[in-house]
């Protein structure tokens, strides 16, 4: 009786017990002997061995990322040759990659990274870079453009699995990770951009990749200081340094880590059980991975590009004139001697960025003085040559070979007078042609005839050789020209005259003093003197920094300037508004029937989904938040910082930058028979519209089907 009272006290051993007599025959409950159930072996067997459908689920992290890495290979990279003339922005991007073939300097409004890699394609290719990548152009036998085309489709293809590893650390559930991979593997004009020689394909590689190395950093927010978390931050710094040295835009994808890290910052400035020395670690790893790292590699890209364009080429004349002679085969300061002196001829260029050179021409002004014009021009031409002349006020300067030479130094009072015309560089009362706060300029008199209006004070601003202001020295002297009679000072922004000026670049006599306005700043570009020995001005290096600033300030002018026409039709523009609603598509080449066409268009799936999903998400939040203040409190915390980071952010990332791929992260639970209705439907239409990709050969009537809407130019 003990013996059992025992037995029955420990609840284990009593469970043991049962185990053991599991296929022993037992009493029920009515004391009834039962008999031991037979047991089917086959049927045991086939448990206990997993299925194919446990083995796939078990190995979906290996083998999901596979097939989709595959499909996507084969969706960028299919018939990716069949068209074998210049397509779309092939006829500029190819350029830029000859000219770095050719190490030959060119000017462009984006950074080089991308430009580069382009470059590195057709070195790979064994391109030699003479062809010329005219749009609609055939392709020379000798140009590999099949090979140049699927170096840049690789980084189109790889951007698929980036999607799939930004969804899962995104946490999302196995059937959305599947659609957001499903919906960029499916998107027409993805898998279209990326299959030709464009910067596109680049710059979606490193948004892809900035966004899953910021996903990951943020799913270790809890391991603060490890070895994984640094490495996550960093090599998440580092891929915004590499899209924004793509192109600018890529500053977008940057602005949304910046707002994460502002956050997090902020709520652990929140967080009074922090350590200040805690929290200033924190702090100073952001700086360092997210700042510092992304601005390396920013110089970085840039120093490669003066590196590697060592030769002159079209883009001289947008750098500064000791930037141009120090490369090889320019004319810019060859044999010019160094120091001037009165009787010397030389150009003078503009130091602002983009800055042309001091010309003048017979025609005059249509209205003010009605004197001959003075504007900047950014092409050689013998009208821009001018010599210095001591002042009116000065003895009758000595022409002869052997008088005494008098060198132009810091607070000398000059003219300049105009070589082809003999007029002086004059400036008056008068309202300057377009920017009426500033006085004219122009050319009047001649060397023996005019005034004290003629008259220019020399003001040194530095000079990259030596801190000797004693003498203006050829390239590497700053200088400003400040109007002696009236206190103004020479200027040339970046304002354009009418036709009538030939659209040349208006120079006037500004009145507000600003040292630090680079376009009032000056310098000697060339120079003839048969006094003086010729000098070796490329000996003096321009500095990086000054040069990496110079072509940055450049390329965002030229930016700024690219605005289009309004008198003119412009049948590849679209509006902002256009391409969420997939409203209007883009003929990519001509579209005769003897060509192969192809035509940017998105995935309606894709491209209406992600658009309809910005209000849901909207309203699920709203819908949340009004019952969180009714009182409900139906969400966990982790459930709330799931929609945050998963949801919302990814929200923001298509303001900021159209990232549909992951603005489809609601939190609302949707059935797998849903999922597979929206898989099919984006392969379906992925399918239906393949021919846009892989390119339609023949007359373009074939494909009136697929021209859903008047502006889809698919077909006339």
């Amino acid at each position: 009786m003990a013996d059992a009272k025992a037995g029955h006290a420990s609840g284990t051993a009593a469970a043991d017990r049962d185990l053991r007599r599991r296929n022993v025959a037992g009493v029920d409950g009515n004391g009834t002997v039962q008999a031991p159930k037979e047991v089917d072996d086959k049927k045991t067997r086939k448990q206990a061995q997993p299925s194919i459908w446990a083995t796939l689920d078990e190995y979906e992290f290996i083998i999901a990322p596979i097939v989709f890495t595959a499909l996507a290979f084969f969706t960028r990279m299919w018939k990716i040759g069949l068209s074998n003339i210049v397509t779309w922005d092939e006829a500029h991007f190819g350029k830029f990659g000859s000219h770095y073939l050719k190490r030959e300097f060119y000017f462009d409004v984006h950074p080089p990274l991308g430009k580069m890699l382009v470059g590195l394609s057709g070195y790979l290719a064994g391109y030699n870079g003479s062809f010329e990548f005219k749009s609609g152009e055939k392709y020379p036998d000798d140009v590999n453009y099949t090979f140049m085309r699927l170096f840049n489709s690789a980084f189109g293809a790889l951007c698929i699995p980036l999607a799939y590893f930004t969804a899962k650390e995104l946490n999302f559930r196995r059937p959305t990770v599947w659609l957001v991979t499903m919906m960029v593997l499916c998107e027409n004009s993805y898998a279209t951009i990326s299959r030709f020689i464009l910067l596109d394909s680049m710059l979606l590689f490193f948004t892809f990749t900035t966004t899953m190395c910021w996903a990951r950093f943020h799913r270790l927010r809890h391991q603060s200081f490890s070895i994984e978390w640094f490495f996550w931050l960093f090599a998440c710094g580092f891929n915004i340094g590499c899209v924004c040295s793509v192109k600018w835009v890529g500053f977008f994808c940057t602005a949304v880590v910046g707002l994460y890290t502002v956050e997090d910052l902020w709520n652990k400035f929140g967080d009074l059980e922090m350590p200040v020395v805690t929290y200033a670690s924190h702090v100073g790893a952001r700086v360092a991975g997210l700042i510092v790292i992304p601005l390396l590699v920013y110089l970085a890209s840039f120093k490669a590009h003066f590196i590697v364009l060592e030769n002159t080429g079209p883009g001289d004349a947008q750098m500064s004139s000791l930037f141009q002679a120090n490369l090889k085969g320019t004319e810019v300061g060859k044999d010019s001697p160094l120091e001037i002196a009165y009787g010397s001829r030389a150009t003078l260029k503009n130091m602002g960025y983009g800055g042309g050179l001091l010309h003048s021409h017979v025609q005059t002004y249509p209205e003010g003085s009605g004197q001959q014009q003075v504007t900047c021009y950014h092409h050689k031409d013998s009208n821009n040559d001018w010599f210095f002349y001591p002042n009116r006020n000065e003895p009758d300067f000595d022409t002869s070979l052997e008088a005494p030479l008098v060198y132009v130094a810091d607070k000398s009072v000059i003219r300049l007078i105009h070589s082809q015309t003999g007029r002086n560089l004059h400036s008056h009362q008068v309202a300057a042609p377009v920017t009426k706060a500033d006085w004219e300029v122009s050319s009047y008199g001649n060397i023996t005839v005019g005034d004290e209006k003629d008259h220019w004070t020399v003001e040194v601003v530095s000079d990259a050789a030596s801190s000797d202001r004693s003498k203006i020295r050829t390239l590497t002297t700053a200088f400003r020209l400040k109007h002696t009679a009236l206190g103004c000072y020479l200027r040339a922004g970046n304002v354009n005259l009418p036709q009538w000026g030939f659209k040349q670049i208006e120079v006037s006599c500004v009145k507000k003093n600003n040292p630090r306005d680079v376009y009032t700043h000056w310098n000697v570009e060339a120079h003839w003197n048969e006094k003086l020995p010729p000098g070796n001005p490329g000996d003096f290096k321009s500095p990086f920094f000054r040069d990496f600033v110079h072509l940055n300030v450049a390329m965002m002018t030229s930016n700024n300037a690219l605005v289009p026409d309004p008198d003119k039709q412009d049948d590849l523009a679209s509006s902002f508004w256009q391409w969420p609603i997939l409203n209007v598509g883009l003929r990519m080449c001509s579209w005769d029937d003897s060509v192969v066409k192809y035509f940017l268009l998105g995935n309606p799936a894709v491209y209406w989904g992600s658009t309809a999903a910005l209000p849901f998400v909207g309203l699920i939040v709203a819908w949340y938040l009004v019952r969180w203040q009714r009182g409900y409190n139906e969400l966990k915390l982790v459930e709330i910082d799931h929609i945050h980071y998963s949801a919302l952010y990814p929200v923001l990332g298509w303001f900021l930058h159209y990232l549909p791929f992951v603005a489809m992260g609601s939190q609302k639970q949707i059935e797998w028979g849903m999922y597979f209705g929206l898989y099919a439907l984006t392969i379906g239409l992925f399918v239906l519209f393949r021919a846009i990709v892989f390119g339609m050969e023949g007359s373009h009537t074939q494909w009136k089907h697929l021209k859903w809407f008047e502006t889809w130019k698919i077909t006339d």
